[in-house]
């Protein structure tokens, strides 16, 4: 299958990435074209506008890393609101489209919301991107202020969180700092792709409860 990029048609063959040189009008031409879908995933940056059409792996493991934010922060007991699919946008300077977005901390300026001013409201707490493709860059998050972003590739789950003016790869989330969360991750992954992702979130929840046990009973006297 050939690629076809045209305002009126956007064919690409899946796993690719296309990097093409445009405007902001390009991009939003571009982003509008796609109707009622939101694939292929578009992106501007730096008058550089990148489509890609994801593989199913991407969506699958996007979702698995979801499920394991939403079973964290019910084992918190911890309130929150996520989108997806979501188009993040300062006009003339970027738009992007995260895999998912979570507001943990700021949860109630957006509860309710059909719409988001990314240049006044709050940006999301955590952002979750699935990188098959090399199409992600954790700087495109930079001009939003995303205080962390995850980044799951080949290698596993990277986790950068915003310091100053740039991101810088932490061992811990802010979020869950007691949990050593890149192995979480590959463990909850490799039980998916052997079991399912209904039996491995049911078995990361239960890993959830001993974890809380153990630290209950570590502060017994």
């Amino acid at each position: 299958m050939y690629a076809v990029i045209s305002t009126e048609d956007i064919q690409l063959p899946v796993g690719s990435v296309v990097r093409l040189l445009g405007t902001w009008q390009d991009y939003c031409q571009l982003k509008d074209s796609r109707g009622n879908s939101n694939l292929p995933r578009i992106k501007f940056c730096n008058g550089e506008i990148l489509l890609m059409n994801p593989l199913p792996k991407h969506g699958r493991e996007a979702h698995l890393l979801a499920r394991i934010v939403e079973s964290l922060l019910e084992y918190q007991n911890r309130n929150y609101e996520a989108f997806t699919p979501i188009t993040m946008e300062l006009p003339e300077e970027g738009g992007i489209e995260p895999d998912y977005c979570f507001y943990i901390d700021h949860w109630q300026s957006v509860v309710g919301q059909d719409r988001i001013d990314w240049r006044n409201s709050p940006p999301p707490d955590l952002v979750i991107e699935v990188d098959v493709t090399s199409y992600t860059a954790v700087a495109d998050y930079l001009p939003y202020k995303v205080p962390e972003v995850w980044l799951f590739r080949k290698t596993g789950l990277q986790i950068y969180g915003l310091v100053r003016d740039s991101y810088q790869e932490q061992s811990f989330s802010r979020y869950f700092p007691n949990l050593e969360l890149p192995t979480l991750v590959d463990q909850v992954l490799q039980t998916a792709l052997v079991q399912g992702m209904g039996v491995a979130i049911q078995q990361f929840r239960k890993t959830l409860s001993l974890i809380n046990l153990n630290v209950i009973n570590s502060e017994e006297p």
